[in-house]
């Protein structure tokens, strides 16, 4: 582990003065997420290492570069987890990527996200200065909170350094059930489950089947099972699986064959006629689709669909990939990053072509 922080601090500064931008970078993991960007690569993987842990009052807190394997093994040691299961897509991914992409597992709907995880966060902005936002615990985080703003932020108001994280103990009992079912029936089925109090933790309809996981006391999850029916499969590695894009439905899209769009929609809404596939997570409130559009029409789609569209991997990285913003809210983030980064100096372009 390493505090390199002051030298973080001087490379922010130089670049203000120069008006150079400048790339932050972890472990690459996520890098192919949003548009296109050139800069001064500014690399946070040297600034690692767990500052504090308190099993006992759920806390943790790690510089940015620190990979999410070195925090999981620390908090599985102690039976607790990070209950927002965040994708690694990598070995290398860093805690400080993880918020900056606001990636979430398939638990997201139950457990929260890495936003609603976050107590406290510092950082270094535009002018270089290395400011605190939140704290360690829960009272510290009440209101609007200006550290949760770095969740999807890409990096684009300043450089992350130091994450404290609310934990969470792993469930007594974790299982999975599979049935054969249509994606209409799946919809249906996953949000009779998802609106009933339950141990249900996890709801996804992949290439005709319908994975539900149960976790929580082994009795509740016990008569659950029972009450939903379906198989048990023998392997349990299907969650982890479906968070690292490694099902054979992500496959086109990993090799650069096909585009890749993520809906965050409705969970009851009708599924489009598209020509391509299909698969649904977060009880049908996140669904991937794997082939071609043109983003003005799965806008539109998304839109009638009660949510939004990003062209998560391939296609035009120049053009803009995520879900047209408002103009009053086109004028709030253009004020945030003039506050956070007067110079606008990093990642310029990463999320918006105008922001």
């Amino acid at each position: 582990m390493a505090d390199i922080l002051s030298r973080l601090q001087e490379q922010v500064r130089r670049a203000t003065e120069r008006g150079q931008a400048l790339v932050i970078r972890g472990g690459g993991s996520k890098a192919f997420l949003g548009r296109d960007t050139a800069g001064e690569v500014l690399d946070t993987r040297p600034h690692s290492g767990i500052v504090s842990y308190q099993p006992v009052e759920l806390v943790l807190t790690a510089r940015a570069g620190t990979t999410l394997e070195v925090i999981e093994a620390a908090l599985e040691a102690q039976g607790q987890m990070l209950a927002f299961e965040p994708p690694h897509f990598g070995p290398d991914a860093t805690l400080g990527g993880t918020l900056a992409c606001n990636l979430s597992g398939p638990g997201r709907p139950w457990w929260g996200s890495v936003r609603d995880h976050v107590l406290g966060i510092r950082l270094i902005n535009g002018r270089g200065e290395h400011l605190r936002f939140g704290g360690q615990v829960m009272k510290n985080v009440a209101g609007y909170d200006v550290s949760r703003l770095q969740a999807g932020a890409m990096g684009t108001l300043g450089v992350i350094t130091e994450i404290s994280l609310k934990v969470l103990p792993q469930a007594a009992m974790s299982l999975t059930l599979v049935q054969e079912q249509t994606a209409a029936a799946a919809i249906a089925l996953m949000n009779r489950y998802a609106g009933k109090p339950g141990p249900l933790s996890a709801a996804c309809w992949a290439d005709g089947r319908l994975y539900l996981r149960l976790s929580g006391a082994a009795s509740a999850v016990k008569a659950t099972a029972e009450r939903y029916g379906g198989e048990v499969p023998a392997a349990g590695a299907f969650w982890q699986t479906l968070r690292e894009q490694q099902l054979g439905f992500f496959q086109p899209a990993r090799a650069g064959d096909a585009c890749l769009w993520r809906f965050s929609v409705r969970p009851t809404a009708r599924l489009p006629d598209l020509p391509g596939a299909w698969l649904l997570d977060w009880a049908g409130a996140q669904r991937w689709y794997c082939g071609p559009g043109e983003r003005a029409v799965m806008e539109g789609l998304a839109t009638a669909m009660g949510g939004e569209v990003t062209l998560f991997r391939n296609g035009d990285r120049r053009a803009e990939v995520f879900h047209t913003r408002p103009a009053a809210l086109q004028t709030l983030q253009r004020r945030l990053k003039q506050q956070f980064d007067p110079a606008g100096i990093f990642n310029p372009g990463r999320v918006y072509g105008w922001l």
